[in-house]
C-alpha cells in the first residue's frame, strides 16, 4: 500500500526544529597499553614531502627518558620540549609558530602534542595558527577560526583534562583566559595509551582527575544538558567514582581514568562547564594557578550550586589525604579581586549553563568576591 507524501508529512511531523550545532569529533582514536608504539605507522601516510617536517611538542619532564627514543623521527622532524609548569599562553603559541615558520621552508606535515592538558592545548593552538593569519589572541572566543588547522595528533600522558577530545584550546591571553573554541581545534588523531600515565605524582593525578569529575558535575547540572551530553557525563562520573572512591588495581585505575577523561570531555560538546571553571579562570589569569588545582580550590566552596557534587568531592579528598592550599587569595587587593571577577564573569556561556538565561540576576561581583576570599 502506497502512502502519499502528505500522509508521510503527517507521520513524521512538519514542525520547525531549532538549528542544532554540528560538532566535530576526533575521527581516529587508538586505545590500549603500548599503542604509542604505533605512532610511526599512524604518521607514515602523512609523510608526503621529504622537506616538510613533523613537529613534536613534548612535556620537558620526558627529556632524557626512554619515551623520547620511541618517538618515530625522520631527518627533518623536530622535537620541541616545553615546560608545563605554567598555563599555556597566547604569546607562547605565537613564538612557537614563528619559530617553526622561520626554520622550515615548507609547512609542517603535522603537529604532535605529547603531555598533559598544557601540551595538548599548545599543539592544537599551534596547528591552528600555522594555517591562520594574525595572533592567537585574536581567535580566543567561539568560532573565530576561518581556515582548517594542519594535521595534529594528541597523546595524553595524564588523564582528566579532556583536552584530547575537546574542540577548545584554553590559553592565557593579555586580557583574558579563554579558549580558541572552533570546529578546527579538535585533534585529527588521538593515541590513548594508559602506560604513558604511569608514575604521575599523586597530587597531580588527583587534581587533574578532579578536572574531569568537575566537568561531569557542571555538565550534568547545567541548563544546556541534553541526552547526548548526559550519556557521556554519566559514564564519566561513574568511572570517576570507581577511580577515586574504590580500591582498584593501578592498571585498572589508569584505564578507567583515561576513559573518564575522554567521556568527560565529550560531555561538554553539546553542553558547557560552569561556576568552578569560570572562577578558576580568574585564579589562573591573575595568579597563574594551574587549572586542575584551581578548579578544586573553587569547587570546595560551591555547595550552594552543586551540593551533591561537593559532598562527594569531600569524600574523595579525605580518601586520598589531599590537603588543598590555603590563603591563596589572602594578600590580594580589591583591584586584584576585581580582575579575577571580571575574567570569570566574561565567560557568559559557562554562567548561562550553570544558572540559566537570566544568570546575571543570580550572581554578582560581591558573591564571587566572597568565594574568592575563602580560598
Amino acid at each position: 500500500m502506497e502512502v502519499s507524501n502528505k500522509e508521510n508529512e503527517e507521520q513524521i511531523g512538519t514542525e520547525v526544529t531549532p538549528n542544532y550545532r554540528n560538532f566535530p569529533m576526533v575521527p581516529r582514536v587508538i586505545f590500549g597499553n603500548g599503542c604509542f608504539n604505533q605512532l610511526g605507522e599512524i604518521l607514515l601516510p602523512k609523510r608526503k614531502s621529504v622537506e616538510a617536517p613533523i613537529i613534536f611538542l613534548i612535556d620537558d619532564v620526558f627529556e632524557g627518558t626512554s619515551l623520547i627514543s620511541r618517538v618515530p623521527l625522520f631527518p627533518n622532524d623536530q622535537i620541541i620540549f616545553i615546560s608545563a609548569e605554567e598555563e599555556p599562553k597566547t604569546d607562547q603559541v605565537d613564538i612557537l609558530v614563528k619559530q617553526v615558520r622561520s626554520e622550515f621552508k615548507e609547512l609542517p606535515l603535522g603537529i604532535v602534542g605529547i603531555g598533559g592538558g598544557t601540551l595538548l592545548d599548545l599543539a592544537k593552538a599551534v596547528a591552528i595558527m600555522l594555517n591562520n593569519k594574525g595572533k592567537s589572541e585574536e581567535y580566543q572566543g567561539w568560532d573565530l577560526v576561518k581556515k582548517p588547522s594542519i594535521y595534529h595528533v594528541g597523546i595524553p600522558t595524564i588523564s582528566g583534562t579532556g583536552a584530547e577530545v575537546s574542540r577548545t584550546t584554553v590559553l592565557l591571553g593579555p586580557e583574558k583566559k579563554l579558549g580558541i573554541n572552533s570546529d578546527y581545534t579538535t585533534f585529527d588523531q588521538v593515541i590513548l595509551d594508559p602506560d604513558l600515565t604511569k608514575g604521575v605524582p599523586k597530587e597531580q593525578w588527583f587534581y587533574t582527575g578532579m578536572d574531569c569529575y568537575i566537568h561531569c558535575v557542571e555538565s550534568l547540572n547545567g541548563t544546556f544538558l541534553n541526552a547526548f551530553s548526559q550519556s557521556y557525563g554519566e559514564k564519566a562520573l561513574e568511572l570517576c567514582k570507581d577511580v577515586f572512591l574504590e580500591d582498584l588495581e593501578e592498571s585498572e585505575s589508569r584505564d578507567k581514568l583515561m576513559m573518564a577523561s575522554w567521556h568527560g570531555g565529550m560531555s561538554i560538546a553539546y553542553s558547557q562547564v560552569g561556576v568552578a571553571h569560570a572562577m578558576s579562570y580568574g585564579l589562573s589569569y591573575l595568579l597563574g594557578v594551574r587549572h586542575g588545582i584551581g578548579n578544586c580550590l573553587v569547587f570546595q566552596y560551591l555547595e550552594e550550586f552543586y551540593p551533591e557534587g561537593v559532598a562527594l568531592f569531600n569524600k574523595m579528598i579525605e580518601k586520598h589525604n589531599i590537603s588543598l592550599p590555603k590563603g591563596v587569595c589572602s594578600d590580594l587587593t580589591d583591584s586584584d579581586f576585581d580582575i579575577m571577577i571580571n575574567v570569570a564573569l566574561s565567560l557568559e556561556p559557562l554562567w548561562e549553563n550553570a544558572l540559566g538565561a537570566e544568570w546575571e540576576k543570580h550572581i554578582s561581583p560581591e558573591k564571587l568576591k566572597s568565594i574568592y576570599q575563602k580560598i
